[in-house]
């Protein structure tokens, strides 16, 4: 695992990129109009029932956060105004509680749920 530094003056920060995963995945479900967090068909934490990481694809690169998230909208609400409130949010939570910047957050909608 690969943690993230932060350095200041008075020492240094590290962030696990467990934190980042659980701040992105936490704040989406936050957001009225998702249903639930989706896999990536196929991935590797399906095959290792690692459940925290469903959903939420991080990457850092230069100190910088790229957030790709799968989710199920539910149906009663605009799609793309549910997608840029999570963006939104997420970007803001990871700024603020984290203090890193954020490149992008890329919203995959895998599926509307019709029963929610």
């Amino acid at each position: 695992m690969i943690a993230n530094t932060i350095e200041k003056d008075i020492g240094k920060t590290t962030v696990s990129p467990d934190v980042l995963h659980k701040i992105a995945k936490l704040t989406t479900l936050s957001v009225k109009g998702v249903s639930r967090m989706a896999s990536k068909s196929g991935t590797l934490e399906k095959f290792l029932n690692r459940e925290e990481y469903n959903g939420v694809d991080v990457k850092v690169k230069d100190g910088v956060v790229f957030v790709e998230i799968y989710t199920v909208l539910m149906s009663d609400l605009n799609v793309r105004e549910v997608s840029r409130e999570v963006q939104s949010r997420v970007s803001r939570a990871i700024s603020e509680m984290i203090g890193m910047e954020v490149g992008g957050v890329t919203i995959h909608i895998m599926d509307i749920d019709f029963n929610a």
